[in-house]
């Protein structure tokens, strides 16, 4: 898949929608929440121009958002075991079309930061939100400690998001005019978290290496 067609399907996730529907909307949520190959996958602008399309009748709106939920924290779950069960070889795994070993150290580098609130951070991060319950099925996280966290984070972000779509869609008249910039706002908005990661990481290092001397 080559850039443009990524950041195409990011910026215009209404054509995913109609394509695929309900179902689709569902399975991507499960995708990306619970196979490593599904980083790459349109959540947040997907979860809202759902909400969206559901406020003007074209999707039913008691289903998407249990579908939504339910797909979140089940994808979650399936990240957790697949950690579990691949360990620290994940690591050692060859870079591929679908994996690259930077996203998961970079998932685990924000796990070691924020312990268990990752779990429900990172579901608002591109690529770490995929990585994160994977990280903490490595970390040997308690289930149980982990599925409350799961929960929560699915909550916010899967019903979250895609009511903010549906309300938008219910209060502002003409809507449909101002989606594609209101999702380029989502798109830049769920960014800037990872950005002011690395950056507060790098700040961090920077003194480290200011008082040991060590470059």
């Amino acid at each position: 898949m080559s850039f443009q067609e990524l950041f195409s399907m990011i910026l215009e996730p209404q054509k995913i929608i109609v394509a695929f529907g309900l179902v689709g909307i569902i399975l991507i949520v499960f995708a990306e929440t619970g196979l490593f190959f599904g980083f790459f996958l349109p959540g947040d602008s997907l979860l809202f121009t759902a909400g969206f399309l559901a406020s003007q009748g074209l999707l039913p709106a008691v289903p998407l958002l249990v579908g939504v939920f339910i797909a979140a924290v089940v994808g979650d779950s399936v990240g957790y075991w697949f950690g579990q069960k691949t360990g620290p070889s994940l690591f050692s795994r060859e870079d591929s079309r679908f994996f690259k070993k930077k996203y998961a150290l970079k998932a685990q580098t924000f796990y070691e930061h924020h312990g268990k609130m990752t779990i429900i951070l990172a579901r608002f991060i591109p690529i770490v939100r995929t990585f994160a319950p994977i990280v903490a099925g490595i970390g040997k996280m308690k289930y149980q400690v982990f599925l409350a966290y799961n929960i929560i984070g699915g909550f916010i972000w899967g019903v979250g998001l895609t009511l903010a779509g549906y309300f938008l869609g219910k209060v502002i008249p003409s809507a449909d005019k101002y989606l594609l910039p209101i999702i380029v706002v989502i798109v830049i908005s769920s960014l800037v978290p990872g950005i002011v990661h690395i950056y507060r990481e790098r700040k961090n290092g920077e003194k480290i290496e200011e008082k040991t001397g060590i470059m």
